[in-house]
């Protein structure tokens, strides 16, 4: 193991600016070139240093907290360790985050090594686990701390090291493909060395759809439902919460980015033979555009894939006709699902001017950004938080759609706005229960406005206070060029 040149020290800012420019060529020269040279290929950065979502490790950290009989160990600074163990519980992880100090020392000797490797071996305990995830955050990473040197398995429990550092991987969200495709690549070659366990709960008979992608447990229910004329069924979703489910994931036939970011989980599908299509149904037009594509991947005939938009889209377009949006919307998020909730607004009526997604552009989000810009919507991959509310104070909404400080800008001028990761990704999507939840959620939101202009009437005397998120208003017309408004 090289040792460290820069990579040692306070942590605190090292996810941006000239730190993670310090730690990333400390990286480079600690012989890591390779891996950043893959992250930046599998997760481009954007025009601005780094995306404002959480700490990228968090995305990795509850990929593997959601799954039995997986353990987790971290190892980075300190005070990184905390504010990523802190947010798991917070989010409701139930089990303890494993964690390898270091100090300069053993950074230098490399003792770190020895050490991650004793943890390891101290917590491979096939009764209690069947994989042990190491993630090893900037500074490990900055210094070559070479996880891939520790054993594959250690009496029978698998062993995955992953380096997710904040200079390297943008969004938390892209996080989560980082760990899920390196399961998946440890699966495919045990399925390959020979047979392997069934999944716990009883899969559907014939071919099956593996959904990429975290969403309303609902919805992967509706989308079996959907396929169903199609004589097609729904594989364990992925992430997963077990790792004999990722072997099922893997059998499937065809598998589906509906977050539009698993780069290299993908790639790890189409390794295994597997055709890969993006999207989801969402909408009546989302719906049929999405049953054609995985008819087609999976072989069906024209006959079974008019069966089921027979059998699917009469209902959307009732609950598209029962539920319709008049409303101004903005969207913004990093989840991955910006784009299709865009979708389903525009098709029950909604204006949708603006949709900011921290998550990059790739080919299983084309055919939605293609639709959205076909109908006026301006899509902005890689958006920052100054780019979504220059957005939504240009565009003025009736409600604003985003991220925790979005939401407290729209409310700060009185317009209405919602936190999209707890309250419309904690909703159905797919199918006619999507198209209601969603127009629940507005109608609900924009039935009284007058209530937000009496809150910002009342806490008027405080309005001298510095603003938390200071952006400059933009000077261009939404009407003009949203582009040239919010830059790009």
């Amino acid at each position: 193991m090289n040792a460290p040149t820069t990579a040692g020290g306070n942590d605190a800012a090292a996810c941006h600016g000239e730190r993670a420019d310090e730690l990333r060529a400390a990286a480079q020269a600690a012989g890591n070139a390779p891996l950043l040279s893959k992250l930046a290929t599998d997760y481009p950065r954007g025009p601005h240093d780094q995306p404002q979502t959480m700490c990228p490790a968090f995305g990795s950290l509850r990929v593997g907290l959601r799954m039995r009989r997986t353990a987790t160990i971290l190892c980075g600074s300190a005070c990184c360790v905390y504010g990523l163990s802190f947010t798991s519980h917070f989010y409701g992880a139930r089990r303890t985050v494993g964690y390898v100090p270091f100090s300069s020392e053993t950074l230098v000797t490399g003792k770190l090594f020895e050490d991650i490797r004793e943890a390891v071996y101290q917590l491979a305990n096939p009764a209690e686990h069947d994989a042990i995830v190491v993630i090893n955050l900037c500074v490990p990473t900055a210094s070559g701390v070479p996880l891939d040197l520790l054993p594959k398995e250690i009496d029978g429990v698998r062993i995955i090291g992953i380096d997710v550092p904040g200079f390297g991987v943008p969004t938390h969200a892209e996080a989560k493909d980082v760990l899920t495709a390196a399961m998946l690549r440890y699966a495919r070659n045990e399925i390959e060395a020979g047979p392997v366990a069934r999944p716990r709960g009883a899969l559907p008979e014939g071919p099956k759809i593996a959904l990429l992608g975290e969403m309303f447990p609902a919805d992967p229910v509706v989308a079996g439902r959907l396929l169903a004329p199609m004589g097609l069924g729904v594989a364990p979703q992925l992430p997963c919460r077990e790792w004999r489910d990722l072997y099922a994931a893997l059998d499937s036939d065809v598998a589906c980015a509906v977050h539009p970011f698993y780069t290299a989980s993908v790639r790890e599908f189409r390794a295994a033979g597997r055709p890969v299509v993006g999207s989801g149904p969402v909408g009546y037009e989302g719906t049929a555009a999405w049953l054609d594509a995985v008819g087609a991947a999976a072989g069906v005939t024209a006959a079974q894939i008019d069966a089921a938009k027979a059998a699917a889209l009469p209902a959307i377009r009732a609950a598209l006709d029962a539920n319709p949006i008049k409303a101004r919307v903005t969207v913004s998020g990093y989840e991955g699902s910006e784009l299709l909730v865009a979708r389903l607004l525009v098709e029950a009526g909604a204006e949708v001017p603006y949709v900011g997604t921290a998550t990059p552009r790739t080919e299983w989000n084309e055919a939605d950004r293609d639709w959205l810009a076909a109908r006026g919507v301006h899509v902005q991959f890689r958006a920052a938080l100054e780019q979504d509310v220059a957005a939504m104070r240009e565009v003025k909404p009736d409600l604003a759609l985003g991220t925790t400080p979005l939401v407290q800008a729209a409310k700060e001028i009185g317009i209405p706005a919602l936190y999209f990761t707890n309250m419309v990704s904690a909703r159905p999507l797919f199918g006619a229960a999507g198209v209601s939840a969603l127009a629940g959620i507005v109608a609900a939101q924009t039935r009284d406005p007058s209530r937000f202009a009496r809150m910002v009437d009342f806490f008027a005397p405080l309005a001298a206070k510095p603003k938390a998120v200071p952006v400059a208003a933009p000077t261009k017309a939404v009407r003009g060029d949203l582009a040239d408004a919010i830059g790009n």
